[in-house]
């Protein structure tokens, strides 16, 4: 199962953001894609952050009690980012996954260029295809 490759599993199309962005679009862009977190991104497609759901939900509860604009995006991002690299084995990603609270993962190259994302679902399904053709073969 090492040779299970991120790449071969990730999300190419992931939604991202970017730190300039006002919550209420970002928000749209998370009820329209059905997505539970993306990552922030610059001009030049660098990592800068991620945002969450559970971040805007936060914020909007803030802001409906005091009855004030909802900030922007680089004010509730995570600026800390567990992150992968496309090469890293989806074996240890699910180890990490077990161990750190992130669901999702911004996949970047060694330059920090976002590539995608890869999620907890992925991850499951990449364990579970491997076993059922493993199981497969051995019949």
């Amino acid at each position: 199962m090492e040779s299970l490759q991120v790449k071969d599993y990730m999300n190419h199309y992931p939604v991202t953001f970017t730190p300039d962005m006002v919550i209420e679009e970002a928000s749209l862009r998370f009820l329209k894609t059905k997505q539970i977190g993306g990552p922030v991104v610059n001009d030049k497609n660098k990592l800068v952050g991620f945002l969450s759901e559970s971040d805007i939900m936060r914020k909007m509860i803030e802001s409906s009690y005091y009855s004030e604009h909802i900030s922007d995006v680089a004010q509730l991002m995570s600026s800390d980012v567990l992150a992968v690299k496309p090469y890293d084995s989806v074996l240890d990603l699910a180890e990490k996954m077990l161990c750190n609270k992130p669901k999702v993962y911004p996949v970047i190259d060694d330059d920090d260029h976002l590539l995608g994302t890869i999620c907890r679902n992925d991850v499951l399904m990449a364990m579970d295809k491997h076993l059922r053709t493993k199981f497969q073969a051995s019949k």
